[in-house]
């Protein structure tokens, strides 16, 4: 075995851990976020022109509505991190994550006068990234619990 051999795997279990761990600190950072005043009027513009999100800020107002999408958020990333004891529960948040993803991409097609040159435009683009990152380590965590059912 050559020293690729031996370093690839550290490669990969290096990164799927900073994959998953990077979506739990972003959820959870940004989720407790959402509880300031601040971010509820931040996000207001692309949640009210949003058809996925507008009913929120209608039904609970802007800060509730802010507030609302922040416990999600945080109980999207508590699941991320479970990984190790409940893997099937940690793939159900890596899926939470993809979908709460596909909701801020759809901000770049719903909100009025955003442009692609914007910072806001600039700072959704990454959730592409963030994305990949969802589905993948989705992926792996059901595998493993795969992998943990057929050992039982």
């Amino acid at each position: 075995m050559n020293a690729l051999d031996k370093l690839q795997p550290l490669i990969a279990t290096a990164g799927l851990i900073i994959l998953r761990y990077s979506l739990v600190l972003i959820f959870l950072g940004y989720g407790l976020f959402k509880f300031t005043a601040y971010e509820a009027a931040a996000i207001a513009p692309l949640t009210e022109n949003s058809p996925f999100f507008s009913w929120v800020n209608a039904w609970l107002g802007q800060r509730g509505g802010s507030n609302l999408i922040g416990v999600i958020e945080v109980i999207t990333a508590v699941l991320i991190a479970l990984r190790q004891p409940f893997p099937k529960l940690s793939a159900l948040g890596s899926l939470m994550a993809a979908f709460a993803l596909i909701g801020t991409l759809s901000f770049l097609l719903t909100t009025p006068d955003l442009g692609l040159e914007s910072v806001t435009a600039g700072f959704l683009v990454k959730d592409l990234a963030l994305l990949g990152a969802a589905l993948w380590t989705s992926s792996e965590a059901l595998l493993a619990s795969k992998r943990r059912d057929e050992s039982a």
